[in-house]
């Protein structure tokens, strides 16, 4: 199982290599709140989203064994990146299937960065081809959100939110496949358990929420969001174990609250963010400050900034009509 220990391990790997994100300060929603909230820009980390300190982690502690063979993934985008960029750094060769309707910039960047990209069908379509090209080629799979190192490098987010907010005592934390929000978890609730963390989920995309009502990862029947990287069918056995002990509440938010999150950080704050990215802004663009917990300082992680230009068309169309 892991500990806190395991993610400040992962930190001591990648502090020489990684930048610690900037916590900014969210004005307009603290204003509303009449609480300190905080953005923790992990969209200005290196390839646009927190992914390659999992991804970095993950190659740091890898066995010579595992990466002979090359690497294998499948995403989305941000995994397919933070992937591509981190073997690249080892010299390992990576294939990556991402889905047909994946962002066509986060597609061509992550084969500007050296990684063999093949699109397939949907996302469960994209893991039938990767499982396939682990049979046939002897891949190892490197999975975007189902590994405790991956969870254990993503963790570093937590440590670093400890470190540049000691007063706060909520965290906000979109969750896809879960990686992420398990690993702050861990790092939160070692050094502050009294801290609320809380999940946010799309409408059409919560599988965290069902494998919570179910006791166990399920494969949602059918998955339908705008935000693409937090659109997993279905979340992992430790990713769903670890969120399970340490999140103390779970949330959706929907495609239109994504839009006008997306927009307004935009154009309040100029900070360019994917729809995936922005999901606990949009939470608290919403909330009322009785339904929040705790009543000192609010953190929110702002994921990804990796947002194609037809995002940023639509997100500010739509907000310009709210």
């Amino acid at each position: 199982m892991l500990t806190a220990d395991d993610v400040h391990a992962a930190a001591m790997r990648l502090a020489d290599t990684l930048p610690t994100t900037p916590l900014i300060p969210a004005r307009q929603l603290s204003e509303r709140l009449q609480r300190p909230v905080w953005l923790k820009l992990e969209s200005l980390q290196t390839t646009g989203s927190f992914k390659p300190r999992g991804a970095l982690n993950w190659l740091l502690s890898a066995s010579d064994a595992e990466l002979r063979p090359g690497l294998g993934a499948v995403s989305a985008g941000n995994h397919a990146l933070g992937l591509a960029w981190a073997a690249r750094r080892r010299q390992v060769p990576v294939t990556i299937v991402m889905p047909e309707n994946a962002s066509p910039t986060k597609v061509r960047n992550s084969r500007a960065l050296g990684a063999e990209v093949i699109l397939h069908g949907d996302i469960n379509a994209a893991w039938e081809r990767m499982h396939r090209l682990v049979k046939q080629q002897g891949l190892t799979l490197v999975h975007p959100y189902d590994d405790e190192r991956i969870i254990a490098g993503q963790g570093t987010v937590g440590l670093e939110i400890l470190a540049q907010a000691p007063q706060a005592d909520t965290v906000i934390c979109p969750i896809g496949g879960g990686g992420l929000i398990s690993g702050i978890g861990l790092a939160l609730k070692a050094s502050r358990p009294g801290a609320a963390l809380i999940g946010v989920e799309p409408q059409g995309a919560a599988s965290m929420a069902h494998a919570w009502s179910l006791g166990g990862p399920r494969r949602l029947p059918s998955v339908r969001s705008w935000a693409k990287s937090l659109a997993a069918a279905e979340v992992g056995q430790h990713s769903y174990s670890y969120c399970r002990a340490t999140t103390d509440q779970l949330l959706q938010i929907g495609d239109a609250a994504l839009q006008n999150a997306v927009a307004g950080l935009l154009m309040d704050d100029h900070i360019v963010a994917e729809p995936g990215g922005v999901a606990g802004v949009a939470l608290l663009r919403q909330m009322d400050p009785g339904e929040i917990p705790g009543s000192g300082d609010i953190v929110v992680v702002v994921t990804g900034g990796n947002a194609d230009p037809e995002e940023l068309a639509t997100s500010l169309a739509h907000g310009a009509e709210a």
